[in-house]
C-alpha cells in the first residue's frame, strides 16, 4: 500500500474519531439538561449530505467537507448562523433558555473530552508499551549534531551534553528537540565545563526554513562495517562484517562524525586503520577515494548493543495499571504546557515561528508511513490536545469564544444581545476562513517551493 494512502487512511480515521467524540462532549450534557439538538454532524454538510438519519428530534449525518463536525442545539447562534429561530420568544428546551452554568458546561464539554481522551490515550500507552528514553547524562562522548548550520545557530556542538533548558532538567535524549524549541536558554556540558547560554530567539525559524533537517540531532554512531563494496581501489582491503573502526593515522575514530570528518581530509591518500573484531585489534591499511569514502557499507549496532559496549545507558520503565494513571496524566499536562509555550512564540514575530504554522497536510505529515499503532495513537492523542486547547481560544465562533461571552454574563449579570453575539459570530467565522487559508496556504507554499 502507497505510504501517502497510509497517511491518509490514518489521518481520517484519526479526525473522524476526535471530531465524534469533540461533539458528543456537547451532546451529552446537552441532552441531559434537556436541550434540543437538531443536528449531530461528522464533516460539513454545505448543500447536501453524504448520509443523514433522523433518530427522534435529532438528524444525524455525514458532510462532505472534512474540515470539522458541528452539532446544532437549538436556540443557540452558532456556525450555521441560523437566526429564524432567535426571531421568535424562547422556547424551554432552546440553548438561550438555561442557566448561564448549564450553558458553560455544554460549551465546555468539547475540549474537556478532547484532553481527556487524550489523557486515557497515555494512561493506554504508558500501561500497553511503557517507555523506553536513552538518559542524556547517560552518554559516553555526547550529542551528534548532524546539521552544522543548525548546531552553529543554535550553539551546539558535537560531543555537548545538554544538561538543562530554562532551568529544567534535559533526561531524555528522545524529547530534546522540542524542549529547545519551546525553551529561551540551555545549559551545556563541554570538555567537562558547564557553558549556560540563550537559545537565539529566531531558532525556529532556522528549522523551519528545511524541515528535513529539523531532527538535527542525534546519538553517535559507531562506525561498524556491515560489508564491502567490491570497489577497485579497496577490493583487497581485509575488512569484515562487525568491524568497529578505533583510529584513522592515530586519531580517535570511533563514531561516524570523526571518521567522515578524518576521511574527507585524507581523499586520494593510504590511510592506517585500527579496527575491533570480536576480541582482537586489527590494523588495516586502506585508500580513501577522491570523494572521501573508502567503499564500505555501514551497519549499525543496536540500542542494546550500544549499551552493552559502553557507549550509553537505554532506559526501560514498565507502568502496573494504577502506575499508568498519573504517568499518562503528567503526560498530557506536559505535551499541554509545550504546546502553550509554541503557541507564544507563533505569536512573536522576532521568532519567525508563524512561518512553521501548517494546515491538513503538516497535520497528514505527522502520521508514519508505515501503519504503526503506538505512533498512531501518539499522534491522535497530540492532535486532540491540539484540538481542545484552539477550541478554548476566547475567538467567536470557537468554543472559546461562547465560553468568554458566558463568564462575562455570569459576572456582569448582563447577557449580550443576540445581534452582538451574531456579528461576534461573523467575525469569528471570516477570522477562522483567514487562519486556514494561512496554515494550509503554508503547506502549499512548502510543497511548491521546498
Amino acid at each position: 500500500m502507497s505510504p501517502i494512502l497510509i497517511k491518509t487512511i490514518q489521518f481520517f480515521l484519526s479526525l473522524s474519531l476526535l471530531i465524534i467524540l469533540h461533539e458528543l462532549g456537547h451532546f451529552i450534557p446537552a441532552k441531559l439538561f434537556k436541550t434540543r439538538v437538531e443536528k449531530f454532524y461528522l464533516f460539513f454538510d454545505v448543500k447536501f449530505s453524504l448520509f443523514k438519519k433522523k433518530i427522534g428530534e435529532t438528524v444525524y449525518g455525514i458532510g462532505w467537507l472534512p474540515l470539522g463536525g458541528y452539532v446544532k442545539i437549538s436556540g443557540m447562534i452558532d456556525e450555521s448562523m441560523d437566526t429564524e429561530q432567535m426571531q421568535e420568544e424562547p422556547k424551554p428546551w432552546e440553548f438561550r433558555s438555561k442557566p448561564a452554568w448549564q450553558r458553560l458546561i455544554i460549551m465546555l464539554g468539547g475540549v474537556t473530552v478532547n484532553f481527556v481522551l487524550a489523557v486515557i490515550i497515555y494512561i493506554g500507552m504508558a500501561y500497553s508499551y511503557g517507555e523506553q528514553y536513552i538518559p542524556m547524562s547517560s552518554l559516553r562522548d555526547g550529542i551528534w549534531v548532524t546539521e552544522t548550520k543548525i548546531g552553529d545557530k543554535l550553539g551546539i556542538q558535537t560531543g555537548d551534553k545538554i544538561l538543562e533548558v530554562d532551568g529544567k532538567p534535559i533526561e531524555s535524549v528522545n524529547g530534546v528537540i522540542i524542549e529547545l524549541i519551546n525553551g529561551n536558554t540551555m545549559t551545556l556540558e563541554r570538555n567537562g565545563q558547564r557553558i549556560s547560554q540563550d537559545i537565539p530567539v529566531d531558532f525556529i525559524a532556522t528549522l523551519v526554513e528545511d524541515e528535513d533537517r529539523v531532527r538535527f540531532l542525534r546519538t553517535r554512531q559507531p562506525f561498524v562495517v556491515e560489508g564491502v563494496e567490491k570497489t577497485l581501489h579497496n577490493k583487497d582491503a581485509d575488512f569484515q562484517k562487525n568491524d568497529e573502526f578505533l583510529s584513522i593515522n592515530g586519531q580517535e575514530a570511533i563514531y561516524y562524525d570523526q571518521v567522515e570528518s578524518i576521511l574527507q581530509q585524507n581523499k586520494g591518500q593510504e590511510i592506517a586503520i585500527r579496527l575491533q573484531r570480536d576480541s582482537e585489534v586489527k590494523e588495516v591499511t586502506a585508500k580513501v577515494n577522491s570523494e572521501g569514502k573508502l567503499g564500505l557499507k555501514l551497519g549499525g549496532l543496536t540500542y542494546e548493543d550500544c549499551q552493552e559496549r559502553g557507549y550509553f545507558e537505554l532506559k526501560t520503565v514498565k507502568y502496573s495499571f494504577l502506575e499508568s494513571i498519573p504517568a499518562g496524566i503528567q503526560k498530557g499536562v506536559d505535551i499541554l504546557g509545550g504546546y502553550i509555550k509554541q503557541m507564544k512564540k507563533i505569536f512573536n514575530p522576532e521568532t519567525g515561528a508563524y512561518k512553521g504554522v501548517g494546515g491538513f497536510g503538516a497535520i497528514g505529515g505527522m502520521f508514519p508511513d508505515t501503519w504503526n499503532w503506538p505512533a498512531f495513537w501518539a499522534t491522535t492523542a497530540f492532535i486532540s490536545i491540539i484540538l481542545a486547547f484552539m477550541n478554548i481560544l476566547p475567538i467567536p465562533a470557537l468554543d472559546g469564544g461562547h465560553v468568554m461571552f458566558l463568564l462575562y454574563e455570569m459576572v456582569s449579570g448582563r447577557k449580550p444581545s443576540d445581534k452582538f453575539l451574531e456579528y461576534a459570530q461573523m467575525v469569528g467565522f471570516f477570522l477562522l476562513i483567514g487562519l486556514l487559508l494561512f496554515a494550509n496556504g503554508n503547506d502549499l507554499y512548502k510543497w511548491l517551493f521546498k
